[in-house]
This record gives structure tokens, C-alpha cells and sequence, in this order.
């Protein structure tokens, strides 16, 4: 039976020589192969200041932290996404606002952004509505709206400019959860230039790896400190080594892993191509097919960052059927993703049901997830769409 992986990171020799390079050091940690690796993705991203950390989760816990958000305060972000970038909320005990998504796109639907920053900060009579269920009776419990995090979901960036314009309107962060979308583009700018702070994620099935980890960028030179203090227990910039000055984390990057990240960002237009190869084979074969959508890629997008390929089946087709037919053929799919307020934590902590945030729910419901990597081949690509197309119907 013919096996296609569903994922896998794209190494070289390149990447194993640097690594090498490292361990011919003494510096495991806080060397200075962080610190290109680092200057290496503020180059690309074009910010001023890039800081590695251990993960994207952890990114974008430091991210709400400058953020000012504390306990009981309000951020706007989305149901459909990695939960991550809700959780990242819970550590600072503050209450994640969900809007729903667009249903092409499946980013954050920005006019409801919009709508629900005004009711919140202007309109305390429709506040309540945008509050989780089991907050709803107890709109007095609840803090300030202090940030708007959209994500970049599957490397397509959000419609931040509308969101942007609220956000600076009523003084609140913009945090760019772009974790799945490095080398993403919204009209001809970067993902990662789009708020005040974003997220990058480096999870070994993401366009560039570092096995575990994640970056930070921004332009605010004050946040930037405060995140190199953050992810080092607090320490501030005087070089005291046990000298602490807030509380803080141990989030920092290794010097291995920082090692496979840079020499992954000097392949980085290479990794992108591939990946956007891959997906251009699945687009000419899978358009147009019964039973399913392909990616619909907004006007506004400029260039996906493909994190993975996620198509839509019709509501009449058995999706745990299709995936078991898959894995019978020695092709693995995933359901990608489940909506966040459904997860049982959030279920217990929040009151959500099912019918709160129908357009996710639906989305959440039809979303699978095919093999996807840079070095997919065209034949394996083939054979996915083949059964598909057999599974289908066609």
C-alpha cells in the first residue's frame, strides 16, 4: 500500500552544519547564533526588533502580557483556531471575546470586530451580548477591552485594517497571532508588520522549523525589552545574572534550535515556493471537484504562506468516512480545526454551547486537512486527489 506522509520538516545539510557549528562552541544557550537567527527574521519580516522564544504559545503569552491585559480584562479574538491563541488569554486570567469567522476566508469576520469593540466600550447595554454565557448576568466581573488578536489562519492573513483602524480608536493592542504565517502577505505587506506586536510559530510542521519554538517581532523598542526580561525570568538588561526585576519566564531559545532556524531562513524564499508548488498542484486538481471547496484566497491576500492545506467537504458528505478511507490507503487527514469554545475547558470555564458562533461551528464541521509539505511529490499529490475523487463519488 502506497504511504504519504502527512507532514515533515525540510532539512539539508545546511541545517546539520550549523547545528554542528553550535555544538563545537561552549554556548547551548543565549549564544550568538540567537542573535542572527533573530537579525535574520527582522530582515525578512522588515521590523525593527525580532526576540526568539521556546514556542508560539509562549510568544503570544509575553505579547499579552505587553499588552497591559490582567485579570478580567476583555480581548476579541477568534473561535476557529489552534487554541493557543485563546489560551494564551487564561494565563493571565482574562476572558477571550470570540466573534465569529468569515466563511470563505475562515479568519475573524472584522465587522464584527468592529461591532463588538464599540458595544463594549461604548454601548454597555449590548456589552453583555459579546460577553461569554456564564458572564453575562454579571457584566460588572468583567475588566476593560484591552486588545484585538486576529489570527492568520492556515498562513492567509486576516483583513487587519479595519480592526486596526478600531483598535486605534479606542487605544487597544493589535497582537498578529501570525504563528501558521510566515512569508504571508495583505495587500503587498508582511505578516508580522500589521499590529504592534506578532507571533511566529516553529513547530516542525511549519514553513520554517526550529523543532520547538517560536519569534516575537515588533517595531516598539520598550516591548521588545520588556520580551528579551520576559522570556529570561525577568532579568533585566544589565547582564546580573541573578538579578530579577519582574516576573518572568524561562521562554527562551536554544542555541540548536536558533542554529536550525537560521539556516532555515536562508532557504526561506525556497521553503515558501515549495510549499506554494504543492498547493498550486492540489488547486489544478481538486477545483471544481463534487464534495468539496478548495482554499478560497481573498483579493486582499497578496501571497499565502501555505501552513497547510485544508479543503471543505459538502455538508452531505461523512467525513469520518473519508478520513477512514484515506487512512485506509495509506493517506493520513486530519479534522483542522475544532472550534475553540466547544473544547471542554472552555465549555466548563465560559458556559459555550453549541449554536454560539454558527459560521465556525459550521466551518469546524466540514474542514480536513490533507498531507502537506514542501516535499510533497506530484505523484503523491496525484494519488491523494485520485481517491479523493474516487471517495467523492467522481
Amino acid at each position: 500500500m502506497k504511504q504519504v506522509p502527512l507532514s515533515g520538516p525540510d532539512i539539508t545539510e545546511k541545517e546539520i552544519d550549523l547545528i554542528n557549528q553550535v555544538l563545537s562552541t561552549r554556548y547551548l544557550s543565549m549564544g550568538p547564533m540567537i542573535q542572527r537567527f533573530e537579525e535574520a527574521m527582522a530582515s525578512h519580516v522588515g521590523c525593527d526588533h525580532a526576540i526568539g522564544v521556546s514556542s508560539g504559545t509562549a510568544g503570544l503569552h509575553l505579547a499579552v502580557i505587553a499588552a497591559g491585559v490582567e485579570e478580567a480584562d476583555l480581548v476579541i479574538t477568534t473561535p476557529f483556531s489552534f487554541v493557543a491563541s485563546a489560551n494564551c488569554l487564561l494565563y493571565e486570567r482574562a476572558i477571550p471575546i470570540f466573534v465569529d469567522v468569515d466563511a470563505l476566508t475562515l479568519n475573524i469576520d472584522p465587522a464584527l470586530v468592529c461591532q463588538a469593540a464599540a458595544d463594549l466600550i461604548e454601548h454597555p447595554e449590548q456589552a453583555r451580548h459579546w460577553l461569554p454565557p456564564s458572564l453575562r448576568d454579571s457584566p460588572t466581573d468583567v475588566g476593560d477591552l484591552k486588545a484585538i488578536l486576529p489570527v492568520h489562519v492556515f498562513g492567509q492573513p486576516a483583513d487587519v485594517d479595519p480592526m486596526m483602524d478600531v483598535a486605534q480608536r479606542y487605544g487597544l493592542a493589535m497582537i498578529e497571532d501570525a504563528c501558521e504565517a510566515i512569508g504571508a502577505e495583505y495587500q503587498h505587506r508582511k505578516a508580522g508588520t500589521l499590529g504592534d506586536a506578532a507571533v511566529f510559530g516553529f513547530y516542525p510542521n511549519k514553513q520554517i522549523t526550529t523543532g520547538e519554538g517560536g519569534m516575537l517581532v515588533t517595531d516598539n523598542e520598550e516591548w521588545a525589552s520588556l520580551f528579551r526580561s520576559l522570556r529570561n525570568q525577568g532579568r533585566d538588561d544589565s547582564g546580573a545574572w541573578l538579578h530579577h526585576v519582574r516576573l518572568g519566564y524561562n521562554y527562551r531559545l536554544d542555541e540548536l534550535s536558533a542554529a536550525l532556524g537560521l539556516a532555515q531562513m536562508e532557504r526561506i524564499e525556497e521553503l515558501l515556493g515549495k510549499r506554494e508548488r504543492v498547493a498550486a498542484w492540489y488547486n489544478q486538481r481538486l477545483e471544481g471537484m463534487e464534495g468539496l471547496e478548495i482554499p478560497m484566497i481573498s483579493p486582499l491576500t497578496t501571497r499565502v504562506g501555505w501552513f497547510v492545506y485544508v479543503i471543505r467537504l459538502a455538508p452531505h458528505v461523512d467525513r469520518e468516512a473519508v478520513i477512514e478511507t484515506l487512512d485506509q490507503r495509506g493517506i493520513p487527514s486530519r479534522p483542522y480545526f475544532p472550534a475553540i469554545h466547544l473544547q471542554p475547558l472552555y465549555r466548563e470555564m465560559f458556559g459555550y454551547r453549541e449554536g454560539d458562533f454558527p459560521v465556525a461551528e459550521e466551518v469546524a464541521r466540514s474542514t480536513l486537512a490533507l498531507p502537506f509539505w514542501g516535499n510533497l511529490t506530484e505523484p503523491e499529490v496525484d494519488y491523494v486527489c485520485t481517491t479523493l475523487h474516487q471517495e467523492l463519488g467522481g
